[in-house]
């Protein structure tokens, strides 16, 4: 059998997966792989996919002789659940709707606004203590950290490990990459248990001491008899706390390194505060944090003129889209701060499971790049960057600069 045309397990591919990826594009955009599921790479089908009604998130609705759910079931166990597959971003409507329309309350723009003035005190705050060491990893002295705390005072949890939990959710992200070996299964299924406990626990301090933020509202709407049960409760916790940190640290840190990698473009955002926004957009393309998304087909659907069939798992490579040249021209691979249309990448998604916390996100960041280049005019790379070795939450693990 020849090798799949598509590959993540070859070397340097979490470290550069692009040119793969433009591969895809030209000799299969529509591909399926041996592996018993289908990859869209190009951007009209990528965006077309995560719109189109009459499709499922729902692993339950894969084809039951797919060989990627016979795999599945061998690794986790049959009609074992992944972790955390009651969260509503594992539903398709009407659960996912009702838990939605609960959790998006406190994602308005108002309540995300109102945010500002803290993200930028921890911002700064930050930044004090980065100038004065001089030389950091920043993904552990900015990138984590910051959107750690920023869903932890929204959650209003009570004092936590916060390394503990982050060593956690960093195992149980891999859940969401293609996993071969049983004891990552083992070790991905324990942490599981161990965040849901401790989100358990979170759950128990809060109803006996209640405020003003997330986890109170949470909780009262499940007290209410309104939607969430204690399953559903602690996945939607864990789903805020998970999805709150894990991808705006690649943003940041993956932004970070794409500005040091293209020194004219810092330059002029350091010229041009007022160019943050669209900096952002142009980051989230350049170098998504979520570099795929998934549908499960209910029936026969066609894409690029090929038909997948019914119950097929279909992974839509956001970050293959973001990259196109038939959609963003010849200059698709280069970092261009000021580029029109940057608004348009697939990087929140799209269609009924757009990223709920995206403005929270681009609110950070923005925060983060137009202090951070502002303050240190002098910022550089320190050292060489090590990728985090995931192929869905793509991002530096250790980004070493100096500021001084």
């Amino acid at each position: 059998m020849p090798p799949p045309l598509f590959d993540p397990f070859v070397p340097g591919f979490t470290d550069d997966p692009y040119p793969q990826y433009a591969i895809m594009r030209e000799q299969a955009p529509v591909y399926p792989h041996p592996l018993g599921f289908w990859l869209l790479t190009s951007y009209d089908d990528v965006s077309w996919l995560l719109r189109a009604p009459g499709l499922s998130v729902e692993d339950d609705n894969v084809a039951a002789d797919s060989v990627l759910r016979q795999l599945r079931e061998q690794m986790y166990g049959e009609g074992a659940r992944p972790p955390s597959a009651v969260s509503m971003l594992d539903r398709d409507p009407p659960d996912h709707t009702r838990m939605r329309k609960l959790v998006s309350k406190a994602f308005t723009p108002r309540a995300i606004q109102a945010l500002q003035p803290r993200i930028t005190d921890l911002v700064d705050g930050m930044l004090d203590e980065i100038a004065a060491i001089g030389t950091v990893d920043l993904v552990d002295s900015l990138a984590f950290p910051l959107p750690f705390a920023v869903i932890a005072e929204m959650l209003g949890t009570p004092p936590a490990d916060h390394e503990r939990i982050r060593q956690l959710t960093g195992t149980v992200v891999r859940s969401l990459e293609p996993v071969s070996d049983p004891g990552l299964i083992q070790a991905i299924m324990a942490a599981d248990e161990e965040l849901s406990q401790i989100a358990a626990e979170m759950i128990a301090w809060k109803r006996a001491n209640p405020a003003d933020d997330l986890l109170t509202a949470l909780i009262h709407a499940e007290d209410d008899g309104d939607v969430l049960n204690d399953d559903e409760l602690v996945a939607q916790t864990l789903l805020l706390y998970i999805a709150g940190h894990e991808t705006t640290v690649n943003l940041i840190a993956g932004g970070t390194l794409a500005l040091l990698r293209h020194p004219s473009q810092l330059a002029m955002l350091r010229a041009d505060p007022a160019l943050t926004g669209n900096a952002v957009e142009e980051m989230l393309r350049y170098d998504s944090p979520v570099q795929a998304s998934r549908r499960v087909t209910l029936e026969p659907v066609v894409v690029g003129g090929i038909t997948i069939p019914a119950g097929a798992f279909v992974m839509a490579s956001l970050g293959s889209a973001n990259r196109d040249k038939q959609f963003w021209g010849a200059d698709a691979d280069e970092l261009r701060l000021d580029r029109d249309n940057a608004r348009q990448h697939l990087s929140f998604g799209a269609g009924h499971h757009h990223c709920l916390g995206a403005s929270l996100a681009r609110l950070e960041a923005a925060v983060v790049f137009e202090h951070l280049a502002g303050r240190f005019p002098r910022l550089t790379l320190a050292g060489d960057v090590e990728w985090n070795g995931r192929i869905n939450l793509r991002g530096p693990a250790h980004l070493p600069v100096s500021v001084s």
